[in-house]
């Protein structure tokens, strides 16, 4: 397979990051059935979710910088190898242990997105690498509304290890995909991995991510203080390390540049705001009848309330090139960021009615899908395409470290208003807590729309 087909190749791009967005979901329908069928604790079978965000972060900027040079194509082969190898400890009759390891190995995925996109920047057309990259990122939100109600009704029908098989079987069909379709690259200089930064960058993620993705940790306010002190100690010395290193694993003279940081600093906000919003949805069309308020929808059921959201995130990665082409990538994101804000508006308006939240939920996957979308273009701007995957490896960290602190300040919010003793929040605690996505996008948006006008 050369670049001489990009119809076929951009195919094959987009069907791969599809394929491992899918299998990333895999994992938050079935925590309860975890916790059943392999009789550990929930907070335990919470780790089966928790791992993979681990795993994606730490592991992404290596990935990123393995993806810049001649090893591009290897890197992505013996990645989506190592997430169908994950994808068959999941699927086995094994201990809890194996499964956490599965999990580990299966969002390894996350790095290939980045290499894929770089793929895309380097082997086609521009008009066509703009659209594939631009579906490419939506890819998780579309994933989502497929995963989730695929696996739930698997798990219901035929069990948690058949759903853990057919994300194995999907793993395989990546490997085939990639083996046959992605090119090799071009001759270039071998880039050296830089060790100690990976070492340390990926201490600190793991600290500022378990500071904000595991509560836990702040029962005893001293452990969690400990763990933010390793972590930012770590960062800067990453830092140090890497204004020092011959072969840094980012450049950040990259990372320092207006655009970029802006962009990143916009991911972050609107990622908190996002999937803020997102948890604040997909816990309440869940929580039963009994309450008082809530759609009580099982799993299942659950799932395909997203669906709505997928298809309009698809639709929003389909349409943000044309969008940005009329009106400029920094307003296509101000757009998409204000369509964030008129779901929180509507579920924080009136909460109650089915339709409504379902319509809220769609106009979020709008605005997340277009979030998604015009993203690389907004990080991109000015990096050499030989950089394209490390920075935007870079960006997918951010992300992850946003969606991380919304799923966190959305428990946080909903557990404010919750009386001692009662198992759930007053209905009146999730348009209080949705009305704090507002100014999260705006300031977002901010970043993007007030920085100065750079003439070319």
């Amino acid at each position: 397979m050369t670049s001489a087909d990009p119809r076929a190749l951009a195919t094959a791009v987009v069907t791969i990051a599809f394929l491992g967005a899918v299998i990333g979901g895999v994992g938050a329908p079935l925590i309860t059935s975890v916790a059943i069928d392999l009789g550990v604790p929930l907070d335990a079978a919470q780790w089966t979710l928790t791992i993979t965000l681990f795993s994606g972060a730490i592991s992404a900027p290596v990935l990123g910088r393995l993806g810049a040079g001649p090893q591009r194509r290897s890197t992505i082969l013996v990645v989506l190898a190592s997430v169908a190898a994950g994808g068959l400890l999941t699927a086995l009759p094994l201990p809890f242990w194996t499964l956490l390891l599965g999990r580990a190995l299966q969002e390894l995925g996350l790095g290939v997105v980045a290499l894929l996109m770089s793929v895309a920047r380097d082997h086609l057309p521009t008009e066509r690498a703009h659209a594939t990259i631009a579906t490419v990122s939506v890819a998780s939100t579309v994933g989502i509304g497929v995963a989730y109600p695929l696996m739930g009704l698997i798990d219901q029908l035929m069990g948690l290890r058949a759903a853990y098989l057919v994300g194995f079987v999907l793993s395989l069909a990546a490997v085939g995909i990639a083996g046959w379709m992605i090119p090799e690259d071009r001759p270039q200089p071998r880039s050296r991995l830089d060790v100690p930064g990976a070492v340390l960058l990926g201490i600190g993620i793991l600290g500022v991510l378990a500071a904000v993705a595991q509560p836990v940790v702040w029962n005893a306010p001293w452990v969690g203080t400990c763990i933010l002190i390793v972590a930012v100690a770590a960062i800067a010395g990453w830092v140090v390390v890497e204004r020092r290193a011959a072969s840094p694993l980012v450049d950040l003279r990259l990372l320092g540049r207006g655009p970029v940081v802006r962009a990143n600093a916009a991911m972050l906000f609107a990622g908190v705001g996002m999937y803020l919003l997102f948890s604040l949805l997909t816990r309440y069309v869940q929580t039963p009848l009994e309450a008082g308020y809530g759609l009580g929808l099982s799993g299942a059921l659950a799932g395909a309330a997203l669906i709505p959201f997928s298809v309009l995130g698809f639709v929003a990665g389909r349409l943000t090139p044309r969008l940005s082409a009329w009106l400029t990538a920094r307003w296509t994101f101000a757009v998409h960021a204000s369509c964030v804000v008129v779901a929180a508006v509507v579920f924080a308006g009136a909460p109650a009615p089915f339709v409504l939240t379902l319509a809220a939920m769609a106009v979020l996957g709008f605005g997340v899908g277009g979030v998604s979308a015009i993203m690389p273009s907004l990080v991109l701007d000015g990096v050499p395409r030989a950089e394209t995957s490390s920075v935007l490896s870079m960006n997918q960290i951010v992300r992850s470290i946003g969606f991380s602190i919304g799923s966190a300040l959305a428990g946080m919010l909903l557990a404010s208003t919750t009386a001692a003793g009662a198992v759930f929040p007053p209905a009146a605690g999730y348009p209080a807590a949705a009305v704090w996505v507002l100014p999260l996008l705006v300031v977002s948006a901010l970043f993007v729309v007030a920085a100065p006008q750079v003439r070319r």
